[in-house]
């Protein structure tokens, strides 16, 4: 039973911390970046302290925070008796009669995993070019802001759904449950 509230918290902790910074992408960065570069163009600062000092630091933070979130999810997932991950991936369709407790952890669960995979497979990898952590030439780093843009602003759009079905499977939603 402590290690079942241990894991939740750790689910809930590191939840916030990964959607909190992709807010903070979405919502603070990619704005700051876009004044910082018109501004470099006049003698201001630029961005570099963004993405040299920021930006390394927050995707270690998020995109470790994705994992920890979704383990830590999978973990809880097995460890309450009334769920399961089979049985939240299987959108609680395989229990009769159908699990409509699972089902929407279920669609939480699976966008969760979909955004779990835009950040390790396609932001990270993207951000390693922009960010000049791995070579890369000015048409791939051009490529490379497209990818792991689309793929943020995926996760950002993504993320209200995933956090309602996430709380609607413990709570519910009375205007489903009839």
């Amino acid at each position: 039973m402590h290690l079942e509230l241990l894991v939740r918290w750790l689910h809930l902790v590191s939840g916030v911390m990964w959607i909190g910074l992709l807010y903070y992408f979405n919502f603070v960065q990619v704005g700051a970046l876009a004044n910082a570069a018109v501004e470099a163009n006049s003698g201001g600062p630029g961005g570099a302290a963004i993405t040299k000092y920021v930006a390394p630091r927050a995707l270690f933070w998020f995109r470790w925070a994705a994992l920890v979130t979704w383990l830590s999810g999978a973990f809880y997932l097995e460890a309450v008796p009334q769920y399961s991950l089979a049985g939240a991936f299987s959108l609680g369709l395989m229990s009769s009669p159908v699990n409509s407790q699972l089902t929407f952890i279920g669609l939480g669960a699976w966008l969760g995993t979909i955004m779990l995979f835009n950040v390790w497979m396609l932001i990270w990898p993207n951000q390693k070019k922009i960010l000049g952590i791995v070579q890369a030439t000015d048409p791939e780093k051009a490529r490379a802001r497209r990818v792991a843009f689309l793929a943020s602003r995926t996760n950002t759009v993504l993320s209200i759904p995933m956090l309602m079905f996430m709380q609607a499977g413990a709570h519910g939603l009375p205007f489903f449950m009839n």
